[in-house]
């Protein structure tokens, strides 16, 4: 039985500047909060990325799936930050502020791609304040190769328009064909975003080739001692594995489940068996 989701926005304060978040959510206060972070990409949401998983756990969890700053109806900053680096700083220090707004003492961290990024700046600067962390997929691994699905996704902007987001999207999943409709729907919906200047503005910025990234050391990831499982298709085109075994590896109490015949869309492709891992996460089951 899925639980219905609604929408709302909430107001934060960074640095003396006041932020909006679109905020979708699923199940009740009384529950554990779990808070779902989506990735990037041009017209990307918190339901584009999250609305089956949430309204699949929203009978157990609190769950909290809020569009990015710089993404869908939340704040698009008049002069964001340039790279990926800096704005994913000032994206991460509003989502604490979100969870201080919202009264949460201890939140569960899903990260999708550059959700990953941000679930792990959060459990840095906050460790007493998040729970277990699941990094599907993540961004941050030093020294991985640019794939050229990253590359499509970066550039985007230099010609924009449905068929292109479709192939973009395309490169998301192991194998189209069962996937058509799903991706013909995440493009109509993404392309009323994908043509509004604030979302271009905030795309440009995030990806600005003099902008600077951030990476994760061995000796930051040695501090993180939460259980932490990464999830990560095998056949993934836009982040190779490989990030997802770094990862495993230098975190103290990680796991690493690698799902055959699948994308960078694992909660998409195999809705079941990321919500089977999830929940045995949150579960201590694994």
């Amino acid at each position: 039985m899925t639980s219905p989701i609604t929408s709302s926005d909430i107001a934060v304060s960074v640095g003396g500047d006041k932020l909006t978040f679109r905020l979708h959510e699923s199940g009740t206060r009384a529950t554990e909060a779990v808070l779902f972070l989506h990735g990037s990409g041009p017209g990307a949401t918190g339901l584009s990325n999250w609305e089956r998983t949430i309204a699949d756990l929203g009978d157990r969890f609190w769950c909290l799936a809020p569009d990015q700053i710089g993404f869908g109806d939340s704040t698009h900053p008049l002069d964001p930050p340039r790279g990926m680096g800096p704005f994913n700083e000032l994206r991460a220090e509003a989502l604490l502020a979100l969870v201080d707004v919202l009264g949460l003492e201890k939140v569960h961290l899903v990260g999708n791609s550059m959700g990953g990024q941000l679930a792990i700046l959060m459990t840095l600067a906050r460790p007493d304040l998040v729970g277990k962390v699941l990094l599907m997929g993540s961004g941050g691994a030093p020294n991985m190769p640019v794939s050229p699905g990253l590359t499509h996704l970066r550039e985007f902007y230099a010609s924009p328009s449905a068929e292109s987001l479709k192939g973009l999207l395309s490169e998301f999943v192991y194998d189209l064909e069962p996937m058509l409709d799903t991706v013909d729907r995440v493009v109509a919906e993404r392309m009323s975003y994908v043509n509004r200047d604030d979302v271009r503005r905030s795309h440009e910025a995030s990806f600005d080739p003099n902008g600077t990234r951030r990476f994760f050391t061995r000796e930051e990831l040695a501090t993180i001692t939460h259980d932490v499982l990464c999830v990560h298709g095998r056949d993934d085109r836009i982040i190779p594995v490989e990030a997802s075994r770094y990862f495993a590896d230098a975190l103290p109490k990680a796991n690493l489940y690698v799902i055959a015949q699948c994308g960078h869309w694992t909660q998409i492709e195999h809705p079941e068996k990321f919500e089977t891992l999830l929940l045995a996460l949150l579960n201590n089951q694994i």
